[in-house]
Parts: structure tokens; C-alpha cells; sequence
């Protein structure tokens, strides 16, 4: 199960550098996820996040992002 807390920061939180700085985490695409996957996410909260972000998207459960981003 995993934490409203976490899905709430992923539909609210932006990303602070790189590519998709300014991005709402939930829209940055994929493929940009699968590229910190090989090179390793950040250190940190930033780094839990894009990583459940990434799972998310792998798994096709990104319609509770979408559930949670109409509140």
C-alpha cells in the first residue's frame, strides 16, 4: 500500500533542476525515470519520490495519480 502522503507530494511537488525543472513530478515522462533508474536517483527525499514516481509509471498505476491530481 502505498502512502496518500507520498501521492499527494507527487501530484504537488516540482522538480528543482535538471530537464523538467518547474515539472510537476507526476508529468515527468518515463523515459526520464528510467534514465535516473540506470543512473541512480538523488539522494534524499527527491530521490524516494522519483523513484516510486518510476515504479508507478512502470507498473500502469498511474491513473491514482490522476484520481488524487482531480481533488
Amino acid at each position: 500500500m502505498i502512502d496518500k502522503k507520498i501521492l499527494l507530494e507527487l501530484v504537488q511537488t516540482r522538480m528543482p533542476y535538471g530537464k523538467y525543472k518547474g515539472s510537476i513530478l507526476c508529468d515527468i515522462p518515463e523515459f526520464y525515470l528510467a534514465w535516473y533508474h540506470q543512473k541512480g536517483f538523488p539522494a534524499g527525499r527527491l530521490g524516494m519520490l522519483l523513484s516510486t514516481l518510476y515504479e508507478i509509471k512502470l507498473n500502469g498505476l498511474e491513473y491514482l495519480l490522476r484520481e488524487i491530481r482531480k481533488m
